[in-house]
C-alpha cells in the first residue's frame, strides 16, 4: 500500500539554509497535493531569566515583547516564503504548493514537534539538521535524532549545505 501524504509538518530555526530544506517539503507537498504546516520553537528562558527580565522591563511590558515577538517571526516566515515562490516558481502566477498554517511555539524544540505530530495528525515532518564538527558531521543534529527516534510519523531529515 502506497502511504498518503496530505499534511506535511516542516519544522525551521528560521537559518538561511532552513530554506534548502524547504525545498523537499514543498516538493513532497506539489507531487501529493498536500499541504505544509511550518512550525517555529523559540527556545525559552529560564524561570529565573525570564523573571528578572519581567522585573526590569515590568511583567505587562514583558508580556507584550512576547506577544510581538512571535508576530514578527510569523511575519518573517511569509516573507521568506514569498521570497521562495518567486524564486523557484517565477513562471507561474502562485506557488503549486499550500502552506496552510505557520505556527511559532516558545518551548523545548523536540518537545513541541513530537506535540504538534501527535495532536495535528500530520503524515510526514520535514527537517533539516546541521553538522556541527568532525564528529556531528558524522552523525545527524541531536534535535534531529531525538525527533527521529522518538516521532511515530516518517521523517526526512535534511543535510544542510555549509
Amino acid at each position: 500500500m502506497i502511504p498518503e501524504i496530505k499534511r506535511i509538518l516542516y519544522t525551521t530555526d528560521l537559518s538561511e539554509n532552513a530554506k534548502y530544506a524547504f525545498t523537499y517539503a514543498a516538493t513532497i507537498a506539489n507531487r501529493f497535493d498536500a499541504k505544509i504546516t511550518i512550525l517555529h520553537v523559540l527556545e525559552v528562558f529560564s524561570q529565573n531569566a525570564e523573571r528578572q527580565i519581567a522585573e526590569f522591563l515590568g511583567k505587562d511590558r514583558w508580556n507584550e515583547i512576547q506577544k510581538n515577538k512571535k508576530q514578527e517571526y510569523i511575519e518573517s516566515i511569509k516573507k521568506r516564503l514569498n521570497d521562495f515562490c518567486e524564486e523557484m516558481y517565477s513562471s507561474l502566477k502562485s506557488c503549486p504548493f499550500l502552506v496552510d498554517e505557520i505556527i511559532v511555539k516558545e518551548g523545548i524544540p523536540v518537545d513541541e514537534i513530537l506535540k504538534a505530530v501527535d495532536s495535528e495528525n500530520f503524515d510526514m515532518v520535514v527537517m533539516g539538521t546541521h553538522g556541527h564538527g568532525v564528529i556531528a558531521d558524522a552523525l545527524i543534529g541531536s534535535n534531529a535524532r531525538r525527533v527521529l527516534r522518538r516521532c511515530k510519523k516518517p521523517v526526512m531529515v535534511i543535510r544542510l549545505p555549509r
